[in-house]
């Protein structure tokens, strides 16, 4: 065969070889395609079924996370609660501590005002805060009252004489059943007066003992049997314009 001949046939070779090539890529691009189609048809229902699954599961987990929060914040106030309440029961038991040192201090200064009246011979007031002090005319005054009750003198009489004169503050009568009565009321007198640094200015009558006078500045003592105390009739004078009391 010549050369000619041969170089046709060649290229109806190749030709052909090519178009097998071809078709063998068409096929396999085809085959491809198919199975990319089938694995999208394959793979959309399992992505619905996940999502599905995921959907399901969230709407589970919120309700319970939201119950979750919820039972956390009741926890809370149920603490605070006991907290507040426990804070509460410590100011309640410090209040009442406070309570109880103030009345033993209370009653320390009370026992302690009761011992130094009891030492000085002052009773307290009822408060049992220390008592008022009296003013010198007082003091004058339930000395003699006291000396007068020691004594058992009868009808004991006080007259307030300030809005009349400037003499004295008060007048006392009292009256002895005897003259040696009479003279021992008066000496009592004498003695409650000085042993309160108050001596008599004066003391008059002693010798008869039928009225006895004794002058004590501020109070003026007038001891008489009641005869005399009747004649000479000094409380009428004197508690017709002043407050009268008896003791």
């Amino acid at each position: 065969m010549s050369e000619k001949a041969k170089k046709p046939a060649a290229k109806t070779v190749a030709k052909k070889a090519l178009t097998k090539t071809a078709v063998k890529k068409a096929v396999v691009k085809k085959a491809n395609a198919v199975v990319s189609t089938t694995k999208v048809k394959a793979v959309k229902p399992l992505a619905k079924a996940a999502a599905a699954l995921k959907n399901d599961f969230i709407a589970k987990q919120v309700p319970a996370a939201k119950a979750t929060k919820a039972s956390s914040k009741v926890a809370k106030d149920v603490d605070a609660g006991s907290v507040t309440k426990k804070a509460t029961t410590k100011k309640v038991a410090a209040t009442k501590v406070a309570v109880k040192k103030v009345a033993a201090k209370s009653s320390v200064a009370k026992k302690a005002v009761a011992k130094s009246a009891a030492r000085s011979g002052k009773k307290p007031s009822s408060s049992g805060l220390p008592a008022r002090k009296e003013s010198t005319t007082e003091r004058l005054r339930n000395a003699v009252l006291k000396a007068l009750d020691d004594m058992k003198a009868k009808d004991v009489v006080v007259i307030d004489v300030r809005p009349r004169t400037s003499i004295t503050d008060d007048l006392v009568f009292a009256s002895g059943t005897s003259t040696r009565h009479v003279k021992s009321i008066a000496d009592e007198v004498v003695k409650a007066a000085k042993a309160i640094n108050m001596p008599p200015i004066g003391v008059e009558g002693e010798r008869e003992g039928e009225w006895v006078l004794v002058d004590l500045a501020d109070v003026v003592v007038h001891v008489m049997l009641p005869a005399t105390r009747e004649f000479y009739g000094l409380e009428r004078l004197w508690s017709s314009a002043a407050g009268t009391a008896g003791a």
